[in-house]
């Protein structure tokens, strides 16, 4: 996987993603222009997708239906250097019987972003000088 991130002006960013473009800006009280959302946002946008296709797989596979299927994501800011501390992820489905709520949860505790905020991930920074040639091709390629 890979993504494409160019400064476009004050706190306002573009990000591609194959054939997808995503703005990116902080809120007007923030300094920026507030015409799109906020990249904690997106993570918590991401975790709530990610939980959301994995509820839907396994009530799917069970000829259960999704109409009202809906995934509510809380975060909680805090900690030196500041970061997210913690999520709170809501399945929520009317009419859901009990004997499929432990399946469900299961299934949605797969899900690959939330098991990538559990684990120990790695990131890797680099600086990279770019030659004016390069600017706005993705990867300075």
């Amino acid at each position: 996987m890979e993504s494409y991130t160019r400064y476009i002006d004050g706190k306002k960013f573009e990000t591609f993603l194959g054939p997808y473009r995503i703005l990116t800006d902080q809120a007007k009280q923030d300094g920026g222009g507030g015409e799109g959302p906020t990249p904690p946002e997106l993570l918590l946008a991401s975790l709530g997708a990610c939980a959301g296709h994995y509820a839907a797989e396994y009530l799917r596979a069970r000829s259960l239906p999704l109409s009202g299927l809906q995934i509510d994501v809380h975060a909680e800011k805090g900690g030196r250097p500041v970061q997210l501390v913690s999520f709170h992820v809501e399945v929520r489905l009317p009419g859901l019987e009990e004997r499929h709520r432990l399946g469900l949860l299961r299934s949605v505790q797969s899900c690959l972003i939330h098991n990538t905020l559990e684990s120990q991930t790695t990131v890797e920074v680099e600086i990279s000088t770019l030659r004016p040639e390069e600017i706005g091709i993705p990867g300075g390629k």
